[in-house]
Parts: C-alpha cells; structure tokens; sequence
C-alpha cells in the first residue's frame, strides 16, 4: 500500500512509536498481573514508556526545528529595513480596523442604552439576553432584574395580558414570523403603560432561528386619546339618539308639508342661501317638463333656471329679471312671461328668514300656469271690446282708442283723422232677404274695408251698419284717399240672394281734430254731420266737415272720371 503524496514518512514514525509503546505497556502490566500482581514489573513497564515517550517528543521537536531553519535558508536574502516597514503597516492596519471596531460598537452601544422606546432580545430559547435601559422610565425593573427574572413577561406585563402576550410571541419563535400587537406593562410603582410591540425573529443564512428581537413603543397617549375618543363617541350616540328621534318627527312634519304642496297647483322651489334646490314639489316638475324621478335637489339655481329657459319664448328677459331679484335681495311681485308652447306663467319669490331675527335662511319661487286665466281674459276682453258679428273693434274700444289720440295729438301738437260711415241701402237687405242676409253682408264688407285699412289704422263697428276709422296722426289728403278706397270697396262689391244680384254703396264722413273740433264729443259730431251732408248729396261719396259742400263733396264715380 503507498502513502498519499502530501503524507510524508517520518510524520507516521511519532504516532507508529506511541502506539508501539503503548502495546509494550499493556503487555507488561497484563504480564505482571498474570504473575500475581507484583507492582515492580509493572512500575517498570510505566517508566520505561515515559521514558520512549519524552525522547520521541525531544527527537520531534529538533526536527522541527530544524525544518523551520531550512525553510528560512531558502527564502531569498531581504533588507531588515523593508521587513520592519512591512510589519509597521500591517500592524497599523490592523490597530486602525481594530479602533473602528471599538468605536462603531462604543456608537451602536450608545444607540441601544439611549433609544427611547422598548429594546430587548431573546434567545431561540426564549431566554432574556438583554434590554435596553429604558425599560427604568417605562417599567421601573432595572436590565439586570430583567435578564435574571425566570418570565420577563410575567415580570412586566400587566396579568390580564401575559396569556396573550405568551399566545402571540410564540408566532414569532415557532413559527419565525413577525408579529405586531397590544398589551399593558405593569409599573412598578403602580399604574398601567400601554405599548405596542413588534416581535422580529433573527436567522441565520440556512434560515435557523437565532434570537427574536422585541421593540415596544409606548402608547400611552394614543390610548389615552382613544379612551377620550370612545367616551365621545358614546357622548354622540346619545346625542345622535336624541337627533334621530326629533329628526324622525321632522321628517313627519316635512312630509306632511310637502303632501299639503304636492296637492297645490302653483310649482314651489325652495331653496338655501347658496341658492341650492332644497325642495321641489311635484307641480313645478310637471310644469316644466322634468321627470317624477329626476334628481334635481343640490342643483344651483343657474343651472336648474337655465333649463327652464330652453322653453321660454324670451329667455334673455327673463334672465334678467331673476338677476335682478338676486342682486336685490328682496322678495319679487309676479313677473309674466311666455313659453314655446304658448303657455303664461307667473313668478314670484320670497325670501325666508330665521324666526325672531333678519337673517336669511333660503328663498321660495313660485310658479303659476295662469293660461287659461290669460286666455279667459282675453276672451272676456275681445268680448267687451270686438264686435261678436264681425270681429272688429265695437264701440267701446273706439271710445278708449279715441280718448287716447286726442290726448296723444295734444302732447306731440298734431293732427287724428276720423272717418264715419254707414251702408247705402241695408235696411232692404234685411227686409227682402232675412237677417243672415244681412249678417252676410257684414261680415263680408268688414273683410273688405279691413284690406283697404292700413297698419295703424284702426277699424270699428258702431253697430247696425255703422263704421268708424280712427287715422292717427293724419294729413287731408291721406284721409281722403283712404275715403275713397272705402267708397269704392262697397261699391264694388256684389251679394247674390235668391238668384239676385245686390250691390250697396256707403257714404263718408270725415273730420279732423283739432280742426274741426276741439274734443271727442265734437270730433264724433262733426264726422256724424259731414256723412250726413254726403248722403244727402247723392250717396256713394264723401264729405269733410267744415267745407263748402261743393268744394269737398264727391262721388266715387266722379273719382273715377278724374
């Protein structure tokens, strides 16, 4: 069998001997045993292998010695001086690293006895190792009583927590996962520390635990906070309890209301002093076209007001105006205005104050759909001011109309043109052909006249057969035409009853204030006088009032011939 190549022989001659001497021993002693126990063969045998054994150890060290002193024969030949250099710098190195270490051990030292929260490490055993000083202020136990108690946990955690405490430690020495919870260290003196603690366990780089380390923060104050907390939000139950239960009887009073407003026709909007939708009854979504189900409530009156305008017939008018009201501050009499579809409306607003003070809480809009008030006052109007048969304008509204020209031409210093005028030959019409005949007859010269009447002329039926055209603002020569044109517009117009053919004429008074008269009353008389003069000159003509009958008297067929 051969020797390794890194074995050498004589490193095998030390162990062969001892063992070879240590045979020897036992076979002298078993030898002298055998024979009875005599000691001096034994005594012999023992010396004798010490004695092998101190010179195989003097032998061992010489060639030891002499091994060192050819391994320094042959390195080569180098100046002492650059040797002691060498040994001087990797001595300061090492006094450098070694001063680096002290000082980084001083820091973190001081680091761990000066940190103001909790510090502790464990072992995998779960045995106390060390604790920061701090636990003096938090706990009152000093480190040493600390890490000599049996159970730091029982020594420190209030009873009423160590089970748990025990329960949730375990998490990170069993299981090797860190844990954060809750507990309460008892004090010393008395008294009880809240502290939260985290438990992080250490381990090596094969994943074993190696120690678990415990950082406690206190929380005294948090939990005080908390406690105060708790004890206020119990204040705000009760105090939320008794809300609820006036707030459930408000809200019965405000469903009583808004059924009594639901059940009204006008539409109310109510709303907050940032002009916010606070209520909207069912009448105002119906008015406006809004669904049942719509959300409108939070709305700004802008927006809210800015639809409703998409279906007035003026919505800059009406912008306006509730700029105005807004800027005023004020409550806002009815204001009138018109949509698309030909409805009215009303509004109105109030402004809501705070009871016993001027303070202002809100403002309520009121919108009322008055068009079949608007319209049945119109009918009531055309019925007080038309002609039922005809349509036009009856007595009355000339009466009203008249007042106001005479007064108008006073103010501005100028001439109302009035023309009056009957139907030659109605009177047969009824007579021979009954009164529908005659209502025919009407009706249609109404039409007629009216084509030839101009835009701010006004016509009116006295009754009977009698007319009236009001001319503002007037020349002589614009009357007499416009007379002409209505003389030759009855004249011209031809009636069938019975298989006859009928034709009327009309004869024309006209007058001038303040020409002819200084008022209504003379104004009316005078044009009354010169229709009569025209029919009492032929007919079918007219006459001006205050003129030679000769002068200002024609006929329509003396027109023609001119």
């Amino acid at each position: 069998m051969r020797l390794p190549a890194h074995v050498s022989p004589n490193k095998l001659v030390e162990p062969l001997l001892a063992l070879l001497v240590a045979i020897l021993a036992g076979a002298v002693v078993h030898f002298a045993v055998g024979n009875g126990g005599r000691m001096p063969w034994s005594a012999l045998a023992t010396a004798a292998a010490a004695a092998i054994v101190v010179g195989l150890r003097e032998r061992h060290r010489r060639e030891a010695s002499r091994h060192v002193e050819d391994l320094i024969a042959t390195l080569p030949p180098q100046p002492l001086t650059g040797l002691d250099r060498m040994l001087d710098s990797r001595t300061a190195d090492l006094i450098a690293r070694l001063e680096a270490l002290l000082r980084s051990e001083r820091e973190m030292r001081l680091v761990a006895n000066t940190v103001h929260g909790l510090e502790a490490l464990f072992s995998a055993d779960r045995r106390l190792l060390w604790i920061s000083p701090s636990v003096v202020d938090i706990a009152g136990f000093t480190p040493e009583e600390c890490v000599e108690a049996e159970d730091p946990v029982a020594l420190l955690v209030h009873q009423t927590d160590r089970a748990y405490c025990h329960q949730q430690a375990a998490q990170a020495f069993q299981e090797s996962e860190p844990t954060s919870f809750e507990v309460r260290l008892e004090h010393r003196g008395g008294g009880v520390i809240w502290v939260a603690c985290h438990w992080t366990p250490v381990v090596d780089g094969r994943g074993s635990l190696t120690a678990v380390r415990l950082s406690g923060e206190p929380i005294q104050s948090r939990k005080e906070a908390e406690l105060r907390l708790l004890e206020s939000v119990a204040e705000m139950r009760r105090a939320r309890s008794l809300s609820e239960h006036y707030l459930l009887r408000t809200k019965d009073e405000r469903q009583r209301l808004a059924a009594v407003l639901d059940a009204i026709r006008p539409g109310i909007v109510l709303m907050d002093t940032e002009q916010r939708v606070l209520y909207l009854n069912q009448a105002f979504l119906q008015m406006w076209g809004f669904e049942s189900q719509e959300n409108l409530f939070g709305m700004r009156d802008v927006v809210l007001f800015g639809r409703c305008e998409e279906q007035m017939a003026g919505a800059s008018s009406y912008r306006a105006h509730v700029n105005e009201v807004l800027d005023g501050g004020h409550g806002s009499a009815a204001y009138e205005f018109r949509l698309k579809d030909g409805r009215v409306i009303t509004d109105s607003s109030v402004v809501v104050t705070r009871e016993g003070s001027e303070i202002t809480i809100g403002r309520v809009w009121i919108f009322e759909d008055v068009t079949v008030a608007r319209r049945s006052a119109e009918i009531l109007q055309q019925q007080a001011e038309r002609d039922a048969l005809t349509g036009l304008y009856n007595r009355r509204r000339f009466d009203e109309e008249l007042d106001r020209e005479i007064a108008e031409s006073q103010r501005r210093s100028r001439q109302t043109g009035l023309l009056v005028f009957d139907l030659d030959g109605f009177k047969p019409v009824n007579d021979n052909f009954g009164h529908q005949a005659g209502d025919r007859v009407l009706v249609t010269l109404a039409e007629t006249i009216g084509r030839v009447v101009r835009r701010h002329e006004m016509l009116f039926r006295f009754g009977g057969d009698e007319f009236a055209i009001l001319v503002p603002d007037s020349e002589d020569s614009h009357l007499q035409e416009l007379a002409r044109r209505v003389v030759d517009s009855v004249g011209e117009a031809v009636f069938h009853f019975n298989g006859q053919e009928v034709r009327l004429t009309t004869s024309v008074g006209l007058a001038c204030y303040p020409t002819d008269a200084g008022d209504v009353r003379g104004l009316v008389a005078a044009a009354d006088a010169a229709m009569y003069r025209a029919k009492s000159s032929g007919k079918n003509r007219w006459a001006m009032a205050g003129q030679p009958s000769a002068k200002r008297e024609r006929s329509a067929a003396d027109d023609r011939i001119d």
